[in-house]
């Protein structure tokens, strides 16, 4: 029997998404879908939600939860990975509360930012174990990884294990249907071509029988920006540097030094920039979730239409050989985009079939773009430094390179903030006090 592995599999309404998009593929009749997480309690949940979808869609596939990590892994052939380590509380509101007493205000703080460097200091040591764990029980399985700070987790597992990994956003597929539903444009035959880094790829060519659809769509972007909407930052960005780009505006907000910003607090009204966002769809979720439960788990009717996630469909290429073309994370190696870093991860169009996943090549960005991704990348590299080396100077060196960090704050508060974060996170961080290179290498 072949097997999914999904990790973090407590993450309820997502395994919905991505097994139940399995659970419609005929060419995965007969696989085992495999379920692990640390949350006794919503790893049972989300078992019996997929026992319960699987009924009602008639499937023949055996829904298993596993207690033992390794177990669930054995003899996988796909492994998803959905996890958040530390969770909300305690680990996601250090990594607003802190900076905030400095000063530093985030509005999702999972990327990059002083958020996303430490959210990838406690979830590489993760990463590393269960890659260790996969050497060990399932060394060819593809490693699917939905997990944010999606560029530095898929970078480490491509540039330090043997694992095959492949980082999945949605943010690509919904990149230009959004930005013309938002600008009251026809998405019906539009070609486009989307590159970049993780949260910041750019629509690089947007295109209809032939015809430039930018000068469109920046006259219509011109006008919107006269009254408030919720995605002014993108629309500016597009206006300065010519390209719009595929994640939304409160995450882009955080990515560059030029929007939020103590010393002009206008703005964060300006550009209508929604501070502590994620802090509040957090406390929305879990408020919600009881609702939600009952609907979910125990519904013996529930039902299921396929998503737009990425993973169904580039599992189902690889068993039906029938290629797929989706928008992958990948190592940039042989500068997949030749004026970016070849040990950077990069997000470019790939095709999925039974040989693999095949990324194509780009080429050079607008330098404008590489530019800006290279600010971006700078600090992941460096958080990825921290964390294979253990030393504190490159916490800092990847803080303080950092673009909307360094444009708030002094070196010496940078390296403060850093030394509180670490001291808050206490367990949830390795010490950084030792020189000791860790073993990453498989």
């Amino acid at each position: 029997m072949s097997k999914i592995t999904f990790l973090g599999a407590g993450s309820t309404v997502f395994a919905k998404n991505v097994l139940g998009d399995c659970m419609l593929v005929p060419a995965l009749e007969g696989f085992e879908f495999a379920l692990f997480d640390i949350d006794e309690q919503r790893l049972r949940d989300s078992e019996r939600m997929l026992i319960n979808l699987k009924e009602s869609l008639n499937k023949k596939i055996e829904i298993k939860a596993y207690l033992n990590r390794k177990e669930a892994l054995r003899d996988a052939k796909y492994v998803i990975n959905a996890i958040q380590v530390g969770g909300y509380k305690p680990s996601t509101v250090i990594d607003f509360e802190i900076p905030k007493k400095y000063g530093l205000r985030q509005t999702i703080a999972d990327t990059i930012g002083i958020g996303g460097i430490f959210r990838n200091l406690r979830t590489i040591p993760v990463m590393i174990e269960f890659a260790h764990d996969m050497d060990e029980v399932c060394p060819d399985a593809l490693f699917l990884n939905y997990t944010n700070p999606m560029a530095v987790l898929t970078g480490v597992m491509n540039r330090f294990t043997s694992i095959n990994t492949v980082g999945l956003c949605h943010s690509v597929q919904v990149c230009t249907k959004n930005l013309f539903k938002a600008l009251g444009m026809d998405p019906e035959g539009v070609q486009e071509k989307i590159a970049g880094i993780n949260h910041m790829a750019w629509l690089l060519e947007v295109k209809r029988n032939g015809e430039d659809l930018y000068p469109e769509i920046k006259r219509r972007a011109r006008e919107l920006q006269k009254t408030k909407h919720k995605d002014m930052v993108r629309f500016e960005l597009m206006d300065k540097f010519g390209y719009y780009v595929t994640e939304s505006s409160e995450h882009n907000a955080e990515y560059h030094p030029y929007f939020i910003k103590s010393r002009y607090p206008e703005l964060i009204e300006k550009y209508n920039i929604p501070l502590d966002e994620y802090l509040r769809r957090c406390e929305k979720q879990i408020k919600d979730w009881e609702t939600m439960r009952e609907d979910l788990v125990n519904n013996k009717s529930l039902v299921h239409v396929r998503s737009k996630e990425y993973g169904s469909r580039i599992i189902e290429a690889m068993e039906t050989n029938i290629p797929f073309k989706f928008g992958g994370n990948v190592l940039n190696t042989g500068r997949l985009i030749s004026n970016l870093p070849e040990k950077a991860c990069v997000e470019v169009p790939c095709i999925a079939d039974r040989s693999g996943i095949i990324p194509t090549y780009v080429g050079d960005l607008p330098e404008q773009l590489a530019a800006l991704n290279r600010t971006n990348i700078n600090t992941q590299l460096l958080t990825i430094e921290a964390a294979v080396t253990r030393k504190k100077e490159y916490i800092y060196q990847a803080a303080l390179l950092d673009p909307h960090t360094a444009s708030e704050l002094s070196i010496d508060n940078i390296i403060s903030m850093c030394d509180d974060l670490i001291e808050a996170h206490g367990d949830w961080l390795p010490q950084f006090t030792s020189h000791d290179s860790i073993v990453v290498k498989l």
